[in-house]
């Protein structure tokens, strides 16, 4: 396998397709991941078509990748499938509750994972999204996801053409607790964001924006309370809206 300290997120792609074969395996062989109850609680859409993409765009704040990758894949929790399944075979799901949302975008992540490994191990390059569940109602809109269905991931996917330089990442010490959790002390704190602090495109960073520390780009720039307040709030509401609560 591909050495995952080596891995780097794509976001640039040459224009050769991605063949349906080889993709189709791939989606196949992550279906062996874990899954509760062995239900398999997600679907995955697959958009080659530049209109869709185009569609898509807005709920990822248009960035370039998603119209210029020749894949995106959208991984949706689904209860929906599930809750089908009971009704047609004589049982009657209760999967309507923010439970079974939580369990079936468990299910839905660590299948996104397993994908991305075994993408890896073939080559090819990808970009997880993030702003998936930040205007989730576009996406649900987009793609016509019924009620029980809730896209939780994107991945934007292709061959590359850039060789990004590898991103950086916490000491160990800041990730492991021993037997219980340790609250951090500020010479911890120190000690665990030295390096990522110190990295001179990081104080460039911080420069550019005209603040006094990395932790400032993030609280008052990048990921303000008002804008986590906001799409909280969406997010809440496309739960409601897909019948999870």
């Amino acid at each position: 396998m591909k050495n995952l300290s080596t891995r780097r997120t794509i976001r640039r792609y040459s224009q050769e397709p991605v063949d349906d074969g080889l993709l189709g395996r791939l989606i196949s062989e992550a279906s062996r991941t874990q899954t509760m109850g062995n239900l398999q609680l997600y679907s995955v859409i697959v958009t080659r078509s530049q209109q869709v993409k185009e569609q898509l765009a807005p709920a990822h704040f248009n960035q370039p990748m998603v119209t210029q990758a020749p894949v995106v894949l959208t991984v949706c929790a689904d209860f929906n499938r599930t809750s089908q399944w009971a009704r047609c075979r004589q049982a009657e799901p209760g999967y309507n509750n923010f439970l079974s949302f939580i369990n079936a975008a468990t299910d839905a992540l660590l299948y996104t994972q397993t994908l991305c490994n075994l993408m890896d191990e073939e080559g090819l390059g990808y970009c997880y999204l993030g702003t998936t569940v930040y205007q989730p109602m576009r996406i649900i809109e987009t793609l016509g996801l019924p009620q029980l269905v809730m896209p939780v991931a994107t991945l934007t996917v292709g061959w590359p053409d850039e060789q990004p330089p590898l991103s950086d990442r916490l000491p160990l010490k800041a990730i492991i607790h021993e037997e219980s959790y340790h609250d951090y002390t500020p010479q911890m704190i120190d000690q665990c964001y030295a390096y990522k602090e110190g990295l001179p495109e990081n104080q460039h960073f911080v420069e550019v924006n005209s603040k006094q520390t990395l932790a400032q780009v993030f609280t008052d720039i990048r990921y303000t309370r008002k804008d986590n307040e906001a799409m909280s709030q969406g997010l809440i509401e496309a739960l409601r809206h897909q019948g999870f609560m």
